[in-house]
């Protein structure tokens, strides 16, 4: 499971889950669990709704957010 930060054209931005990254062949975007990047519910996506659809000409960019396995970060040290 990926979480992505979609920037939605004149909306702020969202985060949702997919199964899978986007194909470069892909229309749109699917996703599941819609909310804001802080966990709150967004305004124009009703409550109840767990699965959201995205053409890709709405979508300004997307940020993929580190995993839980990518959160480990290496530094480097010179002494």
């Amino acid at each position: 499971m990926h979480s992505l930060l979609l920037h939605i054209a004149n909306e702020e931005p969202i985060m949702i889950d997919v199964e899978k990254m986007p194909e470069p062949t892909d229309t749109c975007i699917v996703g599941m669990n819609p909310r804001k990047r802080d966990g709150k519910e967004v305004h124009y996506i009703l409550a109840e709704v767990t699965t959201v659809i995205f053409p890709w000409h709405r979508v300004t960019f997307v940020e993929v957010m580190p995993g839980e396995e990518e959160e480990e970060i290496l530094s480097f040290v010179r002494e």
